[in-house]
């Protein structure tokens, strides 16, 4: 497959608009409020003037927008240290984003040999969700959990037919910066 017949939306298939439940254990919401919390504490001066503690999303807050597949640019690296930017699936389970791409993608070509990654997904001047890390592979089928969550999302009869061979990968964050415009709803 090539990476521009990836697009779910072109094949077809649906994403479901909602998901029913919160995927997310205790755990994974404290350990993905220290993250924001520390990402804050880190960030410097500029970026705090814009994202105020007001403007910030908290843990619950970032589980609650991204309750569906959002859209999300992700940065990987060539071998000559190269930034290549593309969209993909953005989907969060247990307090992390995930996505897929083709086997024989560049995106995963890169990360494969350069694990560290960007992501961000923004909706308008309404949300920004910005993580830096590493990309690790996944195989969905070894986590009955995640499996069920991507069916959620894409349906069987997608998952079945050719999703479920893709490569998967999430991202573990050492950064995630969140913020949320609420006077762009009113816009």
């Amino acid at each position: 497959m090539s990476e521009s017949t990836l697009d779910s939306h072109s094949l077809g298939v649906q994403p479901s608009d909602r998901l029913n439940e919160m995927r997310e254990t205790p755990e994974d919401l404290e350990r993905l409020q220290h993250l924001i919390d520390h990402s804050y504490a880190s960030a410097g001066a500029h970026l705090r003037s814009i994202v105020t503690a007001e403007r910030r999303l908290d843990a619950a807050g970032v589980v609650a927008e991204m309750a569906s597949m959002r859209v999300m640019a992700l940065a990987t690296t060539t071998a000559r240290g190269e930034p290549r930017v593309g969209p993909v699936d953005g989907l969060f389970y247990r307090g992390r984003l995930h996505f897929g791409s083709g086997a024989d993608s560049l995106r995963f070509r890169h990360l494969r040999a350069r694990p560290a990654v960007s992501a961000s997904v923004i909706d308008g001047e309404r949300l920004q969700i910005t993580v830096h890390g590493t990309a690790q592979e996944v195989i969905p089928a070894e986590e009955p959990g995640m499996e069920a969550f991507l069916i959620s999302v894409y349906g069987r009869e997608a998952w079945e037919s050719w999703m479920r061979d893709l490569p998967w990968a999430r991202i573990e964050p050492d950064r995630m910066i969140t913020f949320r415009n609420s006077t762009a709803d009113e816009r």
